[in-house]
């Protein structure tokens, strides 16, 4: 019994370090494993940061790429590869920004100077008007020369919204200090600003214009040098990503037990029901982010009396990835509010996708009532309109038009935002639905 009790704490233990190391890799971009499909873009930017770190030349780069593509990943490992060399953790200085939580260039000022460890050294000065920060930050960073001054490499997350603010006042000084033979810098800016140019079933071109958001004198001063991610790898490939990322490192503690759990990772990118749950996952979405969200929910499910991961747990994971949010909703209305998204599918079916008011609905569920209702309770109209209401509230329905103090509540226009699809998959898992209003969302045609 004693030994069955240790055995469990042992596993108990390695699960708890496994959940740690998996869940940090999927969720902080972790520099861990391989790049993939990026060997050339990741020796681009290794040289660039090297030429900032080592020989002190300043510069600028864009990595531009949809989201998920590897952006952050590949920064990451490019830092960790540079951090690596001699003493670049102590001499390099790294500055980390996001257009999502530095709103306007005062917050990012204070940001870099907090980063920075400078606010202790003119006491609340740092904290004054906007202006106080930009000089006295520019003063701090142009005090010195490529040979005695720290380079500082600045990493702006989000870089798009950094080009939204006001004057672009932060983005021409650090871009006008990098043309500057003073303290030397490298300014990064991560974005997944795309526009589609052109796209049919054999090519896919795309175009980016975050060029065209800098002012002149801001666009200037940077450099034009980019870096491209665009999820290039095929499906042999996401296999091999996936069998990597669910792989233990080699200082994993305890040998046997990664050794045992590496084994299994690679049994089950060759077990038939995991790929097919993979292809699924890749042809809907390859991006690296939704592979990491499929496992981590499987990841989830393993526990000291499941302690390595199967098919089922992947495939109930790709369940809850594939979940509609909108007919998910659906599940949890009343019987009313159900009558009433019935009503608003046959108004779409007769009028083809017409926008419709209250009233059209009201008088649909009214028809529905006095023919075949023997279950669904007949509600006053100002009943009806409090669940009409709701269902505007959870955005299944939207107004087509801005509501005005003098229109006329049940004369105002409005769209459902649910397709038939989405009703009958919802009915279908709904709990006591009465028959008659199953009978009639399967109908073709409304109650005449």
């Amino acid at each position: 019994m004693s030994n069955r009790k240790s055995k469990n704490n042992i596993h108990a233990e390695c699960l708890s370090q496994v959940q740690r190391i998996l869940r940090e890799r999927f969720c902080h971009h972790t520099p861990h494993s391989n790049l993939f499909g990026v060997q050339v873009q990741y020796k681009h930017l290794i040289e660039l940061l090297k030429r900032t770190a080592i020989y002190g030349e300043s510069n600028s780069l864009l990595i531009v790429g949809p989201r998920g593509s590897g952006k952050t990943t590949l920064l990451n490992h490019a830092l960790k590869e540079l951090m690596q060399i001699g003493d670049m953790s102590e001499n390099v200085l790294q500055v980390h920004l996001n257009g999502l939580l530095q709103t306007n260039d005062k917050i990012a000022l204070k940001e870099i100077t907090r980063q920075l460890n400078l606010e202790n050294v003119v006491g609340d000065k740092v904290f004054g008007s906007f202006a106080e920060n930009l000089s006295f930050l520019l003063e701090a960073l142009q005090k010195g020369n490529r040979t005695s001054s720290c380079p500082v490499i600045f990493i702006l997350d989000e870089f798009d919204l950094f080009a939204h603010q006001k004057n672009q006042t932060l983005l021409y000084n650090l871009f006008d200090i990098s043309q500057s033979a003073q303290t030397p810098i490298a300014v990064i800016g991560l974005t997944c600003r795309l526009l589609i140019l052109r796209r049919s079933e054999l090519l896919k071109v795309y175009f980016h214009d975050i060029l065209e958001l800098l002012e002149k004198r801001v666009k200037s001063r940077f450099s034009h040098r980019q870096i491209h991610l665009m999820n290039s790898f095929d499906f042999p490939q996401y296999l091999k990503i996936f069998k990597e990322q669910l792989s233990l490192p080699a200082e994993f503690p305890d040998k046997i037990f990664a050794e045992k759990w590496n084994e299994n990772a690679h049994c089950l990118s060759e077990d038939s029901t995991v790929l097919e749950v993979l292809q699924k996952h890749f042809n809907v979405n390859k991006n690296l982010q939704s592979l990491h969200m499929l496992l981590m929910l499987a990841l989830n499910r393993v526990t000291v009396t499941h302690p390595f991961m199967t098919s089922a747990d992947l495939m109930e994971a790709q369940h809850l990835c594939s979940l509609d949010a909108k007919a998910s909703i659906v599940h949890g209305l009343s019987v009313l509010e159900i009558c009433l998204i019935i009503a608003m599918k046959h108004l779409n079916d007769i009028y083809e996708e017409e926008p419709f008011n209250f009233q059209m609905v009201y008088n649909e569920f009214q028809k529905f009532i006095q023919r075949k209702a023997h279950s669904v309770y007949n509600f006053e109209k100002p009943v009806v309109m409090k669940a009409f209401e709701h269902l505007q509230q959870l955005e299944l329905i939207k107004p087509m038009e801005r509501t005005s103090v003098n229109s006329q509540r049940e004369y105002q226009l409005v769209k459902l935002l649910l397709d038939n699809t989405q009703i009958m998959n919802a009915l279908q898992k709904y709990s006591n639905c009465p028959t008659d209003v199953r009978q009639w969302a399967t109908s073709s045609l409304s109650w005449l």
